[in-house]
């Protein structure tokens, strides 16, 4: 009966400790334009490049009892075709047409510079999240360069850890809100009409 008593104790621990520790999350966000762009090219040939300027994949960690053991990650492989698609997307509501391999035709080069994921260190429960993405925009055409920095960020309070699936929402939400911006930018379209 000891026995029986003292499983069901030790059990009752070791599931309220793994309660306590989140596992780590490899997200695929989906980051959308969302906005219209109003055309003001005319199908002039534009090449656009997208680069992960990041120092690393890891956003950070969901906090926790063991934030050491809940990194949050999203590969470059899996997140630059999809920044490229939407870039080309913008660029062809802005009246251009995106062209890998033109010569002496204008170049917008879009940098994730930054994308972060923070919980407080303090405490066992993920109660909030703060997401940040950062876009760096280098618009060159003939001997006229434009450079602009653009972000976004979300505070998130949460009533218990997010799953993979809420933190997958989330980033897409900040990285669509800070591509959006870069391409709201209106000396960008100028610089790529002249």
């Amino acid at each position: 009966m000891l026995q029986r008593l003292l499983f069901g104790l030790i059990t009752v621990t070791s599931l309220t400790l793994v309660g306590c520790a989140n596992s780590p999350q490899q997200l695929s966000p989906q980051p959308k334009l969302t906005v219209q762009l109003a055309p003001i090219g005319h199908g002039q040939p534009v090449v656009v490049r997208v680069v992960d300027g990041r120092r690393s994949p890891v956003l950070g960690t969901r906090g926790g009892l063991y934030p050491e053991t809940s990194a949050i990650t999203v590969q470059s492989a899996d997140l630059m075709p999809k920044l490229q698609a939407q870039a080309e997307a913008a660029v062809r509501l802005l009246g251009f047409t995106p062209s890998p391999n033109a010569m002496n035709v204008p170049v917008l080069t879009v940098t994730l510079s930054d994308l972060t994921y923070q919980s407080p260190k303090e405490g066992v429960y993920v109660t909030e999240a703060n997401i940040g993405a950062n876009f760096r925009s280098d618009v060159s055409s003939g001997n006229r360069h434009y450079s602009g920095s653009y972000g976004a960020s979300l505070n998130q309070r949460f009533g218990m850890a997010p799953n993979e699936e809420s933190n997958t929402k989330l980033i897409s939400d900040v990285l669509s809100d800070a591509l959006t911006r870069v391409f709201k930018d209106p000396k960008i379209g100028q610089l790529l009409s002249e």
